[in-house]
């Protein structure tokens, strides 16, 4: 008899390995070679041009993550929840927007401050913060909107958290927040590897060298085949979408546009790397900059990573309050962008 152990869902295994980024740039080319042949290759050419453009950005940004993985630095971020509750939810919402943890960091590290007694205020204020901004993110989003957006945008991720956190706060004796954890929270995550002590210096130690070498060539890797895509994308919506759609939608003044750049962004998110390219085509066909800022300030609190993040942990009322904060501040953020951009 056959030995059916070893294999026993060849088809299955195979897809779980197969990487669905490169996949579906591969398919979209596929398409438009069979439906649209003379577009393939300037497409594919524009789509390299930005991402060339942007490598630099790409690079800086790995080695600054590569850095504080090795050199232990995250160790910095644990004294933010340490004092008084207002003083942990103003750190809280800082080190969120600019700290380098990946969605699935996060939810062992926030689950080990809740079981050390954080107030759910302070992580609050790290959950609504953290998914929004990070170095890599601030690089990229000021190579492909700007410096002006990308500090608004940091403006806005630090904003959110001081708010959610102030109203969690305030309201903490509530039925929407009294007792918040479920009581089994499933506290898993693919980067649990324990933190290191801190040391700046880190190349003298092998081990701290080969951490430093892994995570710059895993995040160039995932921010390198996003970004492509993104592109890809960018280049076939300048190509295919007419810019008056565009300007009729999700342009123009007042609070419709932002608001369904909010409504959309939530469900509709990729990351926050793959919708700089898409937002920098929009923008160019008359997308309104505030509707833009709504668009990645309600995407990345709610994208599926960091959603996951705060579900894993939290009762669904508490997770409930999680997507309200980021719809009512992604909003807030976009009228206001729209104002002064």
């Amino acid at each position: 008899m056959a030995d059916l152990t070893q294999h026993p869902r060849p088809f299955a295994d195979a897809w779980a390995r197969l990487d669905k980024v490169a996949l579906t740039g591969a398919l979209i080319l596929a398409t438009l070679l069979v439906f649209d042949r003379p577009s393939t290759i300037p497409t594919i050419t524009e789509a390299l041009d930005h991402f060339w453009g942007t490598l630099p950005f790409i690079l800086f940004a790995v080695a600054a993550i590569a850095w504080m993985k090795a050199s232990g630095s995250e160790r910095l971020l644990d004294g933010a929840f340490q004092g008084r509750e207002t003083r942990m939810i103003v750190l809280g919402a800082l080190v969120g927007g600019l700290s380098p943890f990946c969605s699935c960091q996060v939810i062992p590290f926030v689950a080990a401050l809740l079981a050390a007694g954080a107030p759910l205020s302070a992580v609050m204020a790290f959950w609504l913060a953290s998914p929004l901004m990070d170095p890599a993110m601030f690089a990229i989003t000021a190579s492909g909107l700007g410096f002006d957006f990308a500090v608004a945008k940091t403006v806005a991720a630090v904003a959110l958290g001081l708010a959610g956190g102030l109203t969690v706060k305030l309201m903490a004796n509530s039925p929407v927040f009294a007792d918040p954890l479920k009581a089994t929270p499933s506290i898993g995550g693919c980067c649990s590897a324990k933190k290191l002590t801190l040391k700046w210096k880190f190349w003298p130690e092998a081990n701290r060298r080969e951490i430093f070498r892994d995570s710059g060539i895993s995040n160039f890797v995932f921010l390198g085949k996003w970004l492509l895509l993104a592109y890809l994308l960018q280049a076939l919506l300048i190509r295919y979408v007419p810019a008056e759609l565009v300007a009729q939608l999700i342009g123009g003044d007042g609070p419709g546009p932002i608001l369904i750049a909010t409504l959309v962004g939530a469900p509709a998110y990729l990351n926050g790397y793959a919708a700089v390219p898409l937002l920098s085509g929009l923008l160019d066909q008359g997308m309104n900059p505030g509707a833009a800022m709504a668009f990645v300030i309600a995407g990345g609190v709610s994208c599926i990573p960091a959603a996951i993040a705060v579900w894993a942990l939290v009762k669904p009322r508490v997770f409930a309050a999680y997507l309200g904060f980021a719809v009512v501040g992604a909003f807030s953020a976009g009228m206001i962008w729209s104002a002064i951009a």
